[in-house]
């Protein structure tokens, strides 16, 4: 019960955590680097497979991933980009923070449930994969969407 009250905790702050980034991010022109280096340094988190208790099969590789990438399609649908002048900026959007609470509390619900059959490091090491899962998708979408803006921005015009 303590882990599940911490993990629960943590993740919270975690969310906490990237809403405020999230708004200051929309006060500055966003770029490849700002959109690819999240997931490069989450990546480093990667490291707790090397400890046992940490691993899993590829059931639960493959579920954790699943459920990861269903997930980024609320995050990818919230995050729309516009031009402003001669930079791509981040749209701020209201629903993003009902989106994050929302992937939390199931986050949650799905937590209780599968810790009362599985160990807390497997726990741990899927719901690891399904975040890294999820911001890898959300990043590659916001990558599409920015490459694709940046194209549009740097096309001559036409008179």
């Amino acid at each position: 019960m303590f882990w599940l009250i911490a993990s629960t905790l943590v993740a919270a702050m975690m969310a906490t955590a990237m809403m405020v980034l999230r708004l200051k991010a929309s006060k500055q022109p966003a770029s490849v680097k700002k959109i690819i280096l999240p997931p490069i340094f989450m990546s480093t988190g990667a490291f707790m497979y090397l400890v046992p208790a940490f691993r899993l099969d590829l059931s639960e590789i493959a579920e954790a991933l699943i459920v990861g990438i269903i997930f980024s399609v609320f995050l990818i649908k919230t995050s729309k980009f516009q031009i402003k002048g001669e930079q791509i900026y981040l749209i701020p959007s209201k629903a993003f923070v009902f989106v994050l609470i929302g992937l939390l509390l199931v986050r949650i619900i799905i937590k209780v449930i599968i810790g009362a059959t599985i160990s807390v490091g497997e726990t741990s090491g899927m719901f690891f994969l399904l975040a890294f899962g999820m911001i890898i998708s959300w990043r590659l979408a916001m990558l599409y969407k920015y490459k694709k803006l940046e194209k549009k921005l740097n096309q001559p015009e036409s008179t």
